[in-house]
């Protein structure tokens, strides 16, 4: 059964890499589990007809919310939520408060910090909407895994400028994090810009090649991966959990980028 498993390959594009290890196979069904965003991007409908139909959802969640906040007005989610309803009304003051309500009650709370800068350069007040932008940047700067949490909230809220400068700064703190480089490739990637996006993505693959969705993207982007099959010895190793225990490398043969176990003195291959 193990050997089954092990000489499966998934087919993607141009790349063609084995599923070396069980452990592998699960981490791909981990990375499906993407996180929830928060938050309500709907426009201000009509007060007649079809529109005013398609608004109903909208004061639904609206009145859910405001009870939410009835019982326990400390509730940052429904704060930020709420300033997202009242940002696509056009309400601008009231999103404002209640994004300010959220922040006070969680200052890192960056999906909060990214609307409110948007709302400020959608409300024709570019130079507040800086100001705010330069000091949630700045609140970021000790932490990489901070910056790139800013840079996706940046991102979803299409503010691109602002959520390059989170990625650069997130890159500078952790050079050799695997996950900030595969953030700043797909971020390329959604760009279209695939030099850069290869570029970031390869980094991420070298840094950590049990990265499925990674190598798919790779394989995609014209760059041909594969995990060598493991011996019957390793793959016993990884059912029982303990692959976790053996050192890799990246190298390069035949134009292909491959990885290989680090075998140690007087230990076989």
């Amino acid at each position: 059964m193990a050997g089954k498993i092990a000489s499966e390959k998934l087919r993607t594009g141009g790349s063609i890499f084995g599923h070396s290890f069980v452990s592998i196979l699960t981490f791909a069904l981990l990375s499906l589990c993407t996180s929830a965003l928060i938050g309500c991007n709907g426009q201000e409908a009509s007060v007649t007809g079809v529109d005013r139909g398609r608004n109903i959802p909208q004061d639904a969640r609206k009145a859910e919310l405001l009870k939410e906040l009835d019982r326990k007005f400390e509730n940052p989610r429904a704060h930020f939520e709420l300033g997202q309803i009242y940002q696509a009304e056009g309400l601008a003051q009231k999103a404002e408060y209640h994004y300010n309500i959220a922040l006070s009650l969680d200052p890192a709370h960056v999906q909060a910090q990214a609307a409110m800068v948007k709302l400020f350069l959608g409300s024709g007040n570019p130079a507040k909407g800086k100001t705010y932008a330069d000091v949630y940047v700045n609140l970021a700067s000790g932490s990489a895994t901070q910056s790139v949490r800013l840079a996706m909230a940046f991102q979803k809220e299409q503010l691109d400028e602002y959520a390059l400068t989170c990625y650069q700064q997130a890159l500078r703190l952790a050079p050799s994090s695997a996950r900030v480089n595969k953030q700043v490739g797909f971020y390329y990637l959604g760009k279209d810009d695939k030099a850069q996006a290869k570029e970031y993505l390869v980094r991420s693959f070298q840094l950590d090649p049990r990265q499925p969705e990674v190598a798919g993207e790779l394989g995609r982007l014209g760059v041909e991966v594969r995990i060598p099959r493991p011996t019957e010895e390793e793959t016993a190793t990884a059912l029982l959990g303990q692959d976790g225990e053996r050192e890799w490398r990246i190298v390069a043969k035949h134009g292909l980028i491959q990885v290989e176990p680090i075998v140690q003195k007087g230990e076989k291959k």
